[in-house]
This record gives C-alpha cells, structure tokens and sequence, in this order.
C-alpha cells in the first residue's frame, strides 16, 4: 500500500514538473510555404509566371470551347449526319480530350515547377526572417499546421513572417 502511494506521488510530481515546462517553452505554428507565398516578392514572381503560362491556358480553354462546340453539334446534327461523319466526329473529340488532358498535366507540373522556384528564390530571406524572430521571441518549438489537431491562432506566427518578409529589401 506505501509502496503505491509513493508510486503516486512520484507520478504525480512528474506530471506537475514536465507540465511546468511545457508552459516555459516558447512553442509556436508556422505554415512557412503560405508565408512566403503570401509576400509581396513572391506575389510579383507569381504573376509573371503566370503571364508567362498565359498562351498555354489560353489555347486549352479554347481547345476545351472547340470540343464542346463538336459534342453539340454531333448532339444535334448527329441524326442527319453519316456514320462515317459521326465516328470522325467522335475520333477527333477523343484525340482532343487525349490533348487536352495531356496539355493540362502539362501546364499544371509547369505551375508546380514555377511555385517551386519562388520557394527556393525566397528561402534564404525566410530563413534570416525566421531565425531574427526565433532570437527576438526566444522560440522554442516551430510546429507545422498541417501536423496539428489543434492549435489556438494566437500561436500562428505565418502572418507575422510574412509581414517581415514584405519589409525586407535587398
């Protein structure tokens, strides 16, 4: 019976003791690819990416316009149309999808590649930004939002970096 109680007792000091310092830490969540991405720097390379791609979306949405503008019309005219009129309606729809979807995986790894880019192009002003608020808050712990359960906002420092970033020059 003494021997569970001083179990007890020692189990319960732990407890105190390590939630003691829990509370000294300095824990912090941050979501560093949204706060780079959200500066201004980044916003500027993003939409030049993005005029770069534009001929790109421009001729798969038309594209895309063409191929429903041929379902309509087999749709529609398909009854008055020959069979060998509707399977050449038809093939050349499939070959279009087949191009469309191609041209979109296509673009879309060419926007993962853009996005990619900045990233890097911004890392190195995300890390000083990021160490001079870790010395300055005397951080502790960085968790990632994406790792958490939950976490109360008042922790997010993503805001914060981001606004550091937006104030650095080069």
């Amino acid at each position: 019976m003494i021997k569970k109680l001083v179990q007890l007792t020692l189990l319960s000091t732990m407890l105190c003791s390590g939630t003691a310092f829990a509370a000294e830490m300095n824990i912090v969540v941050l979501d560093s690819v949204r706060a780079i991405l959200e500066s201004d720097e980044a916003k500027v390379l993003a939409e030049a990416a993005n005029k770069e791609m534009e001929a790109e979306q421009t001729e798969l949405r038309e594209m895309a316009e063409q191929m429903q503008a041929m379902n309509t019309k087999l749709q529609t005219d398909g009854e008055v149309m020959s069979d060998s009129e509707k399977r050449k309606i038809q093939k050349d729809i499939e070959d279009m999808q087949l191009e469309l979807q191609f041209g979109s995986q296509k673009l879309q790894k060419e926007v993962q590649d853009k996005r990619q880019e900045i990233l890097q192009a911004l890392a190195p002003k995300f890390d000083k930004v990021l160490k001079d608020i870790i010395q300055v808050d005397q951080i502790d712990l960085i968790l990632a939002p994406n790792s958490l359960q939950y976490a109360n906002s008042k922790h997010d420092i993503t805001r914060r970096v981001t606004e550091k970033l937006n104030e650095q020059r080069d």
